[in-house]
């Protein structure tokens, strides 16, 4: 079992397979150029596949892989395969701008994986384009059918933006529950690769927009995930993301790989410890022994907050950690 110096279980690994992205929203890289990286830098997978058995036997019971944009790397239903018939009972799950899931949803639940999220911001094509430098609402549509179609469990995820999209979240509460999935709102992640001046909704700002035309209650907080849960007065469930409040940490139990072997602690904060060369050699005692000892690193909180400063502003970019 893998305990933090806070007493915290952690179980849950989310693994950046690339930090290339098809997309450039204005929350996470909007100005990065849009020349796909280099990918000689990333982990082979069969090598990523060896460290997750080492965190597999020491404690680890959910694996979310992430980006960039996963689906970019090569053989990913591969490497999930690979991951589910080494461990059968661990929960594996994907997080995509669904762009290209049309293609491979079928494949990725075939191979083990057991759900996705799906990042859907507006309903509304110029919407999309604005946030994400991509003509790609229909794209992600057919993704999220044909997802619903191979039977993977869904969750979509917004950022509610002021000015931007902050007016779609009750009708994207809507859609989610015409198509029967869970939405969770997060709270923009203040970070100094996002464009400058964006302003996120805050829970508070998220509730008071759904109760102008739901009565609602929270009902618990997400197992094995971040979000708290709530309940509309029509039995619908969504979730809220709110790293701003006090008690987002204290039920964290979240350590992150990034593509080039990095084990990152928190999202927030830099401090982070390489185990790459670990995983070139396949070295399961030095892999387990860095692995535990991020755990000692990880931190008691991040530092956002309702009222946050200029020098206090996250450095990560969340397309090399996952967000």
């Amino acid at each position: 079992m893998l305990t933090d110096t806070f007493g915290r279980k952690i179980d849950y690994i989310r693994v950046s397979l690339t930090k290339q992205c098809n997309f450039r929203c204005q929350y996470c890289m909007p100005n990065t150029p849009m020349e796909s990286y280099e990918d000689k830098n990333d982990v082979p997978l069969e090598n990523v596949l060896e460290f997750l058995k080492v965190a597999i036997d020491e404690g680890i019971k959910k694996i979310r892989i992430t980006g960039g944009e996963p689906l970019l790397r090569k053989n990913i239903d591969k490497f999930i395969a690979s991951i589910h018939s080494y461990a059968p009972h661990i929960e594996i799950a994907l997080t995509t701008n669904a762009f290209l899931l049309k293609k491979y949803a079928a494949s990725l639940k075939n191979s083990g994986l057991n759900s996705v999220n799906i990042s859907l911001d507006s309903l509304q094509k110029d919407r999309v384009v604005k946030i994400s430098k991509k003509d790609a609402l229909n794209s992600i549509l057919l993704g999220i059918q044909a997802a619903i179609e191979s039977g993977l469990k869904i969750k979509l995820n917004m950022v509610p933006l002021r000015g931007i999209n902050a007016d779609e979240i009750i009708p994207m509460l809507d859609f989610a529950k015409e198509k029967s999935i869970m939405l969770r709102y997060i709270e923009y992640m203040e970070n100094i690769h996002a464009k400058d001046g964006l302003v996120g909704l805050r829970e508070d700002e998220i509730l008071w927009t759904i109760q102008k035309k739901y009565s609602l209650k929270q009902i618990q907080k997400e197992i094995s995930g971040p979000a708290k849960i709530y309940q509309t007065s029509e039995n619908q469930t969504f979730g809220i993301i709110a790293p701003h409040n006090d008690d987002f940490c204290k039920s964290c139990n979240r350590i992150r790989l990034t593509s080039e072997g990095t084990i990152c602690p928190c999202l927030y904060y830099q401090d982070s410890i390489s185990i790459k060369e670990a995983m070139l050699t396949k070295d399961k005692y030095k892999m387990k022994k860095i692995l535990l000892q991020s755990i000692i690193n990880k931190p008691e909180k991040n530092n956002w907050k309702e009222e946050i400063t200029s020098n206090e502003i996250s450095a990560r970019a969340f397309f090399h950690t996952g967000g």
